[in-house]
């Protein structure tokens, strides 16, 4: 299995991170099935003041560009994407992919 860390930081306001707290407990059915779909098999948020911190767990053959790249096309991720922007520190219309800085691993304590 492959596991990819990324961060994006959320505007630092308190009402809009508790906002954007609140909408990843009711993520859109779409959004949900179109992770899964481009094989994508589990993905966890974290939440440090207005940093967030993802981690992706995928199979060992899965292509980061090509499976993001999928994403991009799938029904109404692009809304969500657009809707999530308000929160998110980023440029206009930017994907999933782009927004999200994959993190660089330093340590792991079996290595």
């Amino acid at each position: 299995m492959k596991r990819y860390c990324q961060t994006l930081d959320l505007y630092n306001d308190a009402g809009l991170i508790a906002a954007y707290v609140e909408e990843h407990r009711h993520v859109w059915p779409e959004i949900r099935a179109g992770i899964r779909e481009v094989g994508i098999l589990d993905m966890e948020i974290y939440l440090l003041g207005n940093r967030l911190f993802m981690i992706v767990e995928t199979e060992d053959d899965f292509d980061w560009e090509a499976g993001f790249a999928r994403l991009s096309q799938l029904p109404r991720q692009a809304e969500w994407e657009e809707y999530m922007s308000k929160y998110q520190v980023s440029e206009p219309g930017q994907a999933s992919h782009e927004k999200w800085r994959r993190m660089e691993r330093i340590f792991k304590l079996d290595s």
